[in-house]
């Protein structure tokens, strides 16, 4: 027997090129056509199949007249699709025209059906190419980022660009094009708002859905939470587009690294409080909840910042409550990142600062004591602020009152706040020195702020800085040896002199004025030498014929001696 002949290997065939398979395309559509002419049954049916084959031959004959159609990488991987589909139009054109052919009505109806289907699709993809203007550069696309000195419209093709391929490319073109976003935003924010008006934001948003595959859902989820975080516009665009539900799915769901960029984007979306209602629309609040007890120290972070951008809205209050947030908000303080414990007290303060209701449960979980152990540690001056402000909202309650008034350590701290803290320090903590109980015994222990209490009243901003610097220094002036060593100073008195100056209109005359008539309130000889010489005297009389508020009274205590201001003050009495 002769040995089996082995045949010599054919060369493998190559795939049509680009031109070929339109070429193909547009022979196959023009024959088709008019085929479908003739056919009369399922009439409607074929109706809407040659109109979306006409749709089909205008718009590749739009993409033929683009000259450089060929070198776009994601046209060709449509073409081989829409050739099956044509064919399979075909097929289905020869069975309705043949008289003999025996197939089921209702099979041929859903065949017909899924044809005029899958032209849908892929016509669709065919404008949605030429809608974003891809298909007329010189070179073929590479998705690198434009350069700093790239002009607004080739980074405007380059993101048109990339969110076609995010539309309609495979797995890799996807995973690709969300890369090149995620390197886009993270180098530069500004062009987040081009990408929210120029990009299909809708199609980033579909990626976050826990049926995307895994991987794009990730990168999806990355460069949602870059977006929202550079800006109005873009936030306002991702929260319209329905991402604030897939965003909160995903934190109930997924895996810790993308539980932790999907709950900065939550943060970021509700920092804009006509997005803040939402939340509990999509049942947000205890999934927010949850991640603070369970998530890692960055979740919390996010997901606390999220509950302290909503709790100023009143339902979600309520939520808060039911849902058990206080006891979380409370051991935050405790064991939470820096971040996280300053967002916390954040909240505490707001809530505080609702109800006599929330404080009470505030002060059921030891708050005030957490609260107290936290400013105590000297954190930073962000979360300090936090921290003195909820203490603040919560010295509404009587209990706190009381055990604030009496804590000589802590009116000692916000004494060294007011002399050496940034001005939203010195505000919040003057606020509280004017309205707390301070012993005398206190209050010369802090006498070295009343100097800083006296140039907080010349600050403009923040508001009520120059009242509650006044009240405060007006308190520490009850007791006799405070208000010697207040004068003692030359640069106090200077300083005190200035702002009764009635030309000086930076500070409301009826603030210096007070600390004036504060300082004579017990008739010290010594103070009204002191204030005399340094020109006070001049200055109230003034301001009394301006008829400023207390001017005349100050006037008085200091024109008279201590005797008669003693009587006089009896007689009004």
């Amino acid at each position: 027997m002769h040995p089996a002949t082995v045949p010599p290997p054919q060369p493998a065939t190559a795939p049509p090129s680009p031109s070929e398979s339109l070429e193909e395309i547009t022979q196959l559509l023009s024959h088709l056509l008019p085929s479908t002419l003739s056919i009369t049954c399922f009439a409607s049916r074929w109706q809407v199949l040659r109109s979306k084959l006409a749709s089909l031959k205008s718009l590749l004959s739009e993409i033929s007249d683009s000259p450089h159609w060929s070198e776009n990488p994601l046209l060709p991987p449509l073409l081989p699709a829409l050739l099956s589909t044509l064919r399979r139009v075909q097929t289905l054109c020869q069975h309705c025209s043949d008289a003999s052919f025996s197939r089921g009505k209702l099979l041929m109806q859903s065949d017909l059906d899924m044809a005029a289907g899958w032209l849908s699709k892929q016509i669709n993809d065919l404008e949605l190419l030429l809608r974003s203007g891809v298909l007329h550069q010189s070179t073929a696309i590479v998705l690198s980022r434009p350069n700093p000195s790239s002009s607004k419209e080739e980074l405007t093709f380059f993101i048109k660009d990339l969110f076609t391929r995010l539309q309609i490319g495979g797995l890799e073109f996807k995973r690709k094009g969300l890369e090149s976003l995620i390197q886009l935003l993270s180098e530069d924010d500004k062009s987040a708002a081009l990408v929210a008006k120029e990009g299909n934001v809708s199609c980033l948003i579909s990626l976050l859905d826990l049926n995307a595959h895994d991987s794009l859902r990730e990168l999806a989820v990355h460069a949602v939470s870059l977006l929202v975080s550079a800006g109005d516009l873009p936030r306002k665009i991702v929260f319209e587009e329905g991402a604030l539900g897939s965003l909160l799915r995903i934190i109930e769901c997924s895996s810790a690294p993308i539980k932790e960029k999907a709950a900065m984007a939550v943060e970021s979306i509700t920092a804009d409080a006509d997005n803040a209602w939402a939340i509990s629309a999509y049942g947000g609040v205890p999934i927010l909840i949850e991640l603070c007890k369970s998530g890692s120290l960055t979740s919390q972070a996010h997901a606390i910042g999220a509950i302290r951008n909503v709790c100023p809205v009143e339902d979600i209050r309520v939520a808060l409550a039911e849902e058990g947030a206080v006891p979380v908000l409370i051991q935050l303080l405790a064991s939470g990142s820096a971040s996280a414990q300053g967002k916390a007290a954040n909240c505490i303060s707001i809530l505080a600062s609702t109800s006599e209701y929330f404080r009470n449960l505030l002060l059921q979980e030891k708050g005030l004591q957490r609260l107290l152990h936290l400013f105590h540690e000297c954190p930073t001056a962000d979360t300090l602020e936090h921290v003195l402000s909820a203490i603040c909202s919560l010295s509404a309650s009587d209990t706190s009152y009381r055990v604030l008034s009496g804590s000589t350590m802590f009116i000692i701290r916000i004494a060294e706040l007011i002399k050496h803290g940034n001005l939203r320090l010195q505000h919040i903590s003057a606020s509280l020195l004017a309205k707390l109980s301070i012993t005398d015994s206190n209050k010369i222990a802090i006498a070295g702020c009343m100097g800083s209490l006296l140039k907080l009243m010349e600050s403009v901003k923040p508001d009520a800085m120059q009242e509650v610097a006044t009240k405060a220094l007006v308190s520490l002036l009850s007791v006799k040896a405070n208000r010697k060593e207040l004068v003692r100073d030359e640069k106090n008195l200077i300083r005190l002199v200035q702002m009764l100056d009635s030309k000086n209109d930076v500070v409301s005359k009826k603030f210096p004025v007070a600390v004036v008539a504060a300082i004579m309130a017990g008739g010290s000889q010594g103070c009204r030498k002191k204030l005399i010489a340094a020109g006070v005297y001049g200055h109230l009389q003034r301001l009394a014929e301006m008829d400023v508020a207390g001017a005349k009274k100050a006037l008085h205590r200091l024109s008279g001696n201590r005797l008669t201001s003693i009587f006089s003050r009896t007689w009004r009495e």
